[in-house]
């Protein structure tokens, strides 16, 4: 993440002369900017964040200057990336075929992406899976064919679509704004507060439009999504479920489906779009939506922008993609599953149960603070006791506060655990 640049913004005057000249508002850049302070910038210059590490065995890295730290940063909560069928794989992807072929996966692409959608779709189920570079990649490919009704499974009425986005839902889904609002309109709604959400997919309906609502599975910064509840509500206003659920995936149901689509219990709904990431518990990279049927995929594959007109997955990551869906298949995964709750439920324990997602089943925790200074202050504690986090400022938390987020692993061991809870005690 590079560190946020602080600038005045400067409101355009209206121009002399006769008349009146409406000023221009602000855009949302400009907002967020002229809101943002410099702690992120003190954190960089302090080395509390912004680390550059050489090597690592578990959750221990050496970093650049040759000192040793245990991090609770990373998102691979199940420490799969680590593995040494991935790694072999890896490796022998490269020997078989290079590091990259810069093509769209239109064009050409190697036997492992086949591979790897194929199993996915197993573990889905059944379901279709169709894989890109990105979760990122699928909301800028999916977002625009499901409001325009492209993709068969997800009519859409003549008046078009409504986009519903969850206030908290993730900047990757929030910063296409633009481009939805050139297909319908797009408003936000409180998931803590379902009349919210009630009370647009009624005037969605009253206007004829089909609704489409934007949610996270398990949020980035703290916090479980109910979208079986959600559901529900969209399902009897005849909409969509978008379901965002990069860190929830392999962390629950015995194949690693992940959160989301284990609280459906079964194969994922039909009127549900789920995304989901190769890059966090699952091992890998890149990204990937389960979507009901073929026809869906052989649109998305011939309409959506990232794979008419990007590269495909790199080959080494790919084929451990590949790797890391087979240990997902065989029951592997699962006990990895098992390590992760252990020692979640080990860090509440050790830190009282005072941190942000305590108890639930969700691998990030928090320590919010009314202040951006407190935050860097418990931020260089946890550093001097050898303990790497990410420290998040505004726009990623609201103005003016502060949080401290610790990814925990599988992979941590308990003195981990300890260590960081004592920094937190009071």
């Amino acid at each position: 993440m590079e560190p946020v640049v602080t600038a005045r913004v400067v409101t355009p005057r209206a121009a002399s002369g006769s008349g009146h000249q409406a000023l221009p508002s602000a855009s949302w850049i400009q907002a967020r900017v002229a809101k943002t302070s410099d702690m992120l910038d003190r954190a960089f210059e302090e080395g509390l964040t912004g680390h550059v590490f050489r090597e690592r065995a578990g959750k221990t890295v050496t970093l650049d200057d040759g000192t040793a730290a245990v991090e609770f940063i990373s998102c691979s909560y199940l420490g799969l990336e680590q593995h040494p069928a991935l790694v072999e794989a890896a490796h022998e992807a490269m020997d078989r075929c290079g590091l990259h072929f810069s093509s769209s996966q239109n064009r050409m692409r190697p036997p492992y992406l086949g591979q790897l959608e194929a199993a996915l779709a197993e573990i889905y189920d059944g379901s279709r899976v169709l894989c890109f570079t990105s979760v990122s990649n699928v909301h800028l490919g999916i977002l625009p064919l499901l409001g325009g009704g492209a993709l068969p499974s997800y009519p859409v009425g003549e008046a078009g679509p409504a986009f519903l986005i969850d206030r908290t839902a993730h900047a990757s889904m929030q910063v296409l704004r633009g481009i939805m609002e050139q297909l319908g309109p797009v408003s936000r709604f409180d998931r803590a507060d379902l009349d919210s959400l009630t009370g647009g997919l009624q005037t969605a309906r009253s206007d004829g439009r089909t609704a489409i609502v934007l949610v996270d599975g398990v949020g980035s910064m703290g916090g479980l999504i109910d979208v079986v509840a959600l559901h529900a509500c969209v399902a009897e206003a005849s909409g969509y479920l978008y379901v965002d659920d990069a860190h929830g995936i392999s962390i629950d149901g015995g194949h690693g489906a992940g959160y989301a689509a284990t609280a459906f219990a079964g194969p994922v709904p039909s009127d549900v779009v789920l995304a989901g990431s190769l890059s966090k518990a699952f091992g890998g990279a890149g990204g990937f939506v389960v979507v009901p049927g073929p026809a869906d995929v052989a649109v998305a594959r011939k309409l959506a922008n990232p794979l008419v007109f990007g590269h495909s997955i790199m080959l080494p990551t790919l084929a451990a993609d590949v790797a890391a869906a087979r240990l997902h298949l065989d029951g592997q995964v699962a006990g990895l599953q098992a390590g992760l709750w252990e020692n979640a439920a080990l860090f509440d324990t050790l830190t009282g149960h005072r941190l942000e997602n305590a108890g639930l089943r969700s691998p990030i925790r928090g320590a919010s603070f009314d202040s951006e200074h407190q935050a860097l202050e418990v931020a260089r504690r946890l550093r001097t006791a050898g303990i790497l986090i990410l420290p998040a400022f505004f726009p990623t938390v609201a103005q003016g506060t502060g949080l401290i987020r610790f990814a925990v692993s599988a992979s941590h061991e308990p003195e981990h655990l300890r260590r960081a809870a004592a920094v937190l005690a009071p």
